[in-house]
């Protein structure tokens, strides 16, 4: 980072200026808005990679913090937008930039979004926001959409030798449809229409069980990390997908490394557990025992919402797991339903029916080889194949119960790289995360 971006970003105002004066040319220092966009960027966006004990991410919640403070100084207050040379506002020949702006707005709306900053940054974003599409996009009569007032690059040194000045800055030209705004007004804009979803799951978390599944490996530098369906994991094992689901609709994701007991479930709306490791997949398994099927169903009775994810017949542990499901009236079958031959997708396909309670539309899904569910009174089977019973709702006390044989909701399986488009898992992924939402007391 370059000494002009930091000045920003730790607190820059007028009143300092002259401190820091170009000793060569005697002129004041000159703040270049991209190069703010792209560190606010950066900043916000790789706290998604830093786990929650990470001993350094505190840090850059901080710095985040110092950063929105500064760069909300220096907004334009008619267009909500930020200058090219955003300290130098009203100067002759100074314009507002939409790359920056885009960046800008980007950044506050999201750090506001993940709770990094406080909330009321996210009304500096609306009006940067509103002032991109005002200013910035131009629809041709063929409907055509235009980004305007990117400039088309702008640096320091080479040659020629680009000086940092306020007149270099200003001598750069300015573009339309410069894939360097563009990018930056796409990020935006779907930030900014998140906004409209996070009031569905406003104040509710859902925590990821790994304690029952705790698979670690290796990585490119002989690091152990965990992976195998856990919301940090962005290959095809991961539910890093899902994670994203949630957070849309206002949901806040956590994880459970230690053992499920009231005190550690207690500001949890939904707990998602999923295929229980076996002695294959863990040196040292931990299975579900009779004081944590207590407090686990306690927590339903008073209003959780708890959904169990087992798998096919040698992927998953069943005695102990099925020892909890019974308090609902479920038991997952040690058996394998489903399976696919290579890629005949259509092997996997489960159909559900029209208006149904938690899909609404008919859809058409992907649940590979899965094992299959007996049901009691308590229970009601809600998915079938067939006779074969898929997925299956509890009501208990006060809270819910969800149950299917296979972790399905996967990248893999989502990311719509890999199966037929007519599979609409992603779409009833969705849907089906709305009606956990509803569930949750």
């Amino acid at each position: 980072m370059d000494i002009k971006t930091g000045l920003l970003y730790h607190g820059w105002d007028e009143s300092k200026e002259q401190q820091w004066a170009n000793k060569t040319t005697g002129q004041s220092p000159n703040f270049w808005a991209r190069s703010l966009g792209w560190f606010g960027m950066a900043l916000v966006d790789v706290l998604d990679h830093f786990p929650a004990n990470h001993p350094k991410r505190a840090e850059l919640i901080t710095i985040l913090h110092r950063f929105a403070n500064a760069v909300k100084k220096v907004q334009d207050q008619e267009t909500g937008l930020w200058y090219d040379v955003p300290n130098m506002v009203g100067k002759e020949k100074n314009y507002p930039e939409a790359s920056a702006s885009c960046m800008l707005a980007y950044t506050l709306a999201k750090a506001a979004r993940k709770g990094y900053i406080p909330g009321g940054y996210f009304s500096a974003a609306i009006k940067a926001y509103r002032g991109i599409l005002k200013e910035f996009i131009q629809i041709e009569p063929n409907g055509q959409v235009n980004l305007k007032g990117t400039v088309a690059v702008s640096g320091l040194g080479g040659k020629p030798y680009r000086d940092g000045s306020y007149e270099y800055y200003m001598s750069e030209p300015v573009i339309t449809n410069d894939s360097k705004g563009m990018g930056a007004f796409i990020l935006c804009a779907a930030e900014m229409e998140l906004n409209e979803t996070q009031s569905v799951g406003k104040g509710k978390t859902v925590l990821l069980d790994y304690y029952f599944n705790n698979e670690w490996k290796k990585d490119a530098t002989g690091t152990a990390v965990r992976w195998h369906y856990t919301w940090e994991d962005k290959s095809n094992s991961g539910y890093a997908m899902l994670g994203d689901i949630f957070n849309r609709y206002g949901v806040q994701t956590k994880s459970l490394e230690s053992l499920p007991t009231s005190a550690t479930l207690k500001n949890a709306s939904i707990y998602i557990m999923i295929d229980p490791d076996t002695e294959k997949e863990t040196e040292k398994p931990k299975y579900v025992g009779p004081k944590e099927a207590i407090a686990i169903s306690n927590w339903v009775k008073n209003g959780g919402v708890l959904v169990m994810l087992s798998n096919d017949a040698g992927n998953a542990e069943f005695k102990n797991f099925n020892q909890l499901a019974a308090k609902f009236g479920i038991q997952f079958n040690e058996d394998n339903k489903n399976l696919v031959e290579g890629n005949h997708f259509e092997q996997g396909a489960v159909v559900t029916t029209d208006n149904h309670p938690i899909f609404g539309l008919s859809k058409k899904l992907y649940i590979k080889e899965f094992s299959s569910l007996n049901v009691n009174s308590l229970a009601e089977v809600v998915v079938k194949k067939g006779d074969i019973n898929v997925m299956a709702v509890a009501k208990y006390g006060k809270g819910t119960v969800f149950a299917l044989g296979d972790p399905w909701i996967y990248n893999e399986y989502l990311d719509g790289r890999k199966l037929p488009a007519e599979f609409t898992n992603y779409a009833a992924t969705e849907e089906w995360v709305k009606w956990l939402i509803k569930q949750a007391k």
